[in-house]
């Protein structure tokens, strides 16, 4: 397929493997969010990922270059991200590796069948749609708010394609953590690793990142927690670890 750029989009160097990506900055752009989603996300030798969600495919690209996952899928409901997607896939030369899947995440266990991967990822819409403001551009506002997909349907869909005692990672804001919690537990994933996210040492937590195990026993462990900025400007040496600078 051709690898071509279309008007406004741009080529980003993901720093890793030597992985470029296409975007367009007048959609939507990936953020750091998914960059320490790929950070926390474990992936072992020979597994199966599904990236529900998926975008231009930023977590599926990093996690090839990040593990030694078997294969990986994105699935998008976006069909300008999905090409997108496809085409930084065939740029990479990833496409024996890495499959993008054009349709809806509320479908994922419909299309892809129950228990068939190992580990689901997923950078889901963090605002519910009364929430804040929604973008006027439908593309960036289907990525913020729950347009498309609620909270429910990505925790019900990730069990569902999951194995049994397969892995489900998510990042999103911590004012809705407990019903993330609700959601986990109705759906038998039970979680097992949490690290929050701040901006600064001394500013309140904007992110939490989880993990959680289909059919695992109780028991969670707390992270020591990640701190984005040194000061205005300067990342923290963990975050320049994570993107690989």
């Amino acid at each position: 397929m051709t690898t071509e750029l279309k008007p406004g989009e741009r080529l980003d160097d993901l720093q890793r493997n030597g992985y470029k990506i296409i975007q367009d900055p007048g959609r939507f752009c990936f953020g750091m969010d998914a960059v320490l989603l790929s950070g926390f996300a474990q992936v072992r030798a020979g597994e199966r990922v599904l990236d529900m969600g998926t975008g231009t495919g930023i977590i599926p690209l990093l996690l090839r270059g990040k593990t030694e996952g078997r294969c990986f899928t994105g699935l998008e409901i976006q069909a300008e991200s999905a090409d997108m997607a496809r085409r930084s896939v065939a740029l990479n030369g990833l496409e024996e590796d890495i499959e993008i899947v054009e349709g809806d995440l509320k479908e994922a266990v419909q299309r892809f069948g129950a228990a068939s991967f190992d580990v689901a990822t997923c950078n889901p819409p963090y605002m519910i749609w009364k929430h804040g403001l929604a973008n006027p551009d439908m593309g960036k506002a289907i990525a913020r708010h729950e347009i498309c997909c609620t909270l429910q349907d990505v925790v019900r869909e990730a069990a569902g394609v999951l194995r049994e005692r397969g892995r489900f990672y998510l990042v999103h804001r911590p004012f809705r953590l407990a019903e993330i919690m609700r959601e986990l537990a109705r759906w038998r994933l039970e979680p097992k690793r949490m690290k929050l996210v701040y901006p600064y040492v001394d500013r309140e937590p904007n992110m939490v990142l989880l993990e959680a195990m289909k059919g695992g026993n109780s028991g969670m462990r707390v992270e020591k927690p990640l701190v984005v900025y040194r000061e205005k400007g300067i990342y923290t040496d963990e975050i320049y670890e994570i993107y690989g600078y």
